[in-house]
């Protein structure tokens, strides 16, 4: 078995946070039922206006997050509305460190003006895949989060994110996903394959309660990795995205897995 950022201990199976991307909707075009979701996690990446959401969806995002008691991350993206944020691009690591710079100040002025604190950044789409496996363009992102007074970085278990977060002097937060595929070393399948994306509610949740309790998934080829899973994210998107997050939530909690925020679980 390959191992992916694993480090087993007793507290790891016993906490973890629960992620989504909320804040996607634009202007009168509508994304997700993000207070549904937000009753089923404890951590929000919220859309910073590259990809998706716009200053009045921010500060609407930011005020439910902080009702609920939900951490709030920034989710910076390539500057691609059109493309949702999924299409690679060619940029260079300066261009990507302003590009999130950027819109780490927008939100974190929204969570401010809003009595509450930005608690991590964690990038989005081809940023957050190109990035994870691009040690330069990983470095750009933790850069930004460190300028933009954000103290952790969240991103996939086993990338270029964790060491680009230690250099930054940024706490690290082991992400993986129940409802995508794997590659055999560790990185999500492409969105453009087949069986990339999972919609079975029932084998997404018990997924889940094995990568928190048991620290493995299993690979799209067959194969198993290991991975250490300090938060496990569950996209908002998705057509059955509030069954699957009640769903993980419920499982999780049967396992006798607590829900907390990755800031109580951050470690450099």
């Amino acid at each position: 078995m390959n191992a992916i950022g694993f480090s087993e201990t007793d507290e790891s199976k016993k906490t973890v946070d629960v992620n989504s991307d909320l804040g996607e909707s634009f202007g009168v075009w509508s994304m997700g039922d993000d207070e549904a979701i937000l009753s089923c996690v404890s951590s929000a990446n919220v859309a910073c206006g590259y990809h998706a959401g716009d200053p009045s969806i921010m500060k609407r995002t930011v005020a439910l997050c902080a009702s609920r008691g939900v951490a709030i991350g920034g989710h910076v993206s390539f500057p691609d509305l059109l493309g949702f944020g999924r299409r690679n691009m060619s940029c260079d690591p300066d261009e990507v460190y302003d590009y999130c710079l950027y819109q780490i100040g927008a939100l974190s002025a929204f969570c401010r003006a809003g009595g509450v604190s930005l608690d991590h950044v964690k990038a989005h789409g081809a940023l957050y895949n190109q990035a994870a496996k691009d040690a330069k363009l990983a470095r750009a992102v933790a850069a930004a989060a460190r300028d933009g007074g954000v103290s952790a970085l969240l991103g996939l278990a086993g990338s270029e994110f964790e060491a680009a977060a230690r250099d930054a002097g940024l706490s690290f937060a082991s992400e993986v996903f129940a409802d995508r595929a794997y590659s055999s070393d560790g990185s999500l399948l492409p969105r453009s394959l087949e069986g990339a994306v999972l919609h079975d509610v029932a084998l997404v949740a018990k997924r889940a309660v094995t990568m928190v309790t048991e620290g493995r998934v299993e690979t799209a080829d067959g194969a198993e990795i290991k991975l250490r899973p300090d938060s496990i994210c569950l996209h908002g998107d998705a057509r059955e995205a509030v069954d699957m997050a009640l769903a993980v939530r419920r499982a999780l909690e049967e396992a006798g897995v607590t829900i907390a925020p990755a800031r109580r679980r951050f470690s450099r």
